[in-house]
């Protein structure tokens, strides 16, 4: 439901010029997402959101792209450093990593937004990828194992 609401957020924040949280609540419960302004705030700081300036002046919520990138870049490489196999059996990506690395590895596989994923389920050094599909879980096996090889 989380991640779900912060990417409502995301979308909001792109298609909306948000100026404050209260806005945020409103087009949220509009959306059918019941959130207090507190919940909203904890959002704002998990998406790294910052204000910048629109173009009528007023200062508006948006995503802090240069943040976004090297945590990006971070994560990347610490999937391609832990991540030791990748296999699809089923509806199921299966990947095994160092121990005390699937978390972290899974982080990185919940942040691509890959169509076709349903969920994760990480463990010490276990992930676990639930797909809607057995084809969409080969390919999106596939997708990790280039990642991992370049």
């Amino acid at each position: 439901m989380k991640s779900k609401r912060q990417n409502k957020i995301l979308d909001l924040i792109e298609n909306n010029e948000v100026e404050t949280q209260e806005e945020l609540v409103t087009l949220l419960n509009k959306a059918d997402y019941r959130v207090t302004q507190a919940t909203i705030s904890r959002d704002i700081k998990e998406l790294h959101l910052i204000k910048v300036q629109s173009s009528s002046g007023a200062y508006k919520y948006a995503v802090n792209k240069k943040n976004k990138a090297n945590d990006m870049d971070i994560m990347m490489r610490i999937f391609k450093d832990t991540v030791m196999s990748v296999d699809s059996a089923g509806n199921l990506v299966v990947i095994k990593t160092l121990s005390g690395s699937a978390n972290a590895a899974a982080e990185v596989v919940d942040s691509l937004h890959y169509s076709g994923v349903m969920g994760t389920l990480a463990g010490d050094n276990t992930i676990f990828v639930a797909t809607v599909s057995e084809q969409a879980a080969e390919e999106i096996a596939e997708r990790f194992i280039k990642m991992v090889n370049k």
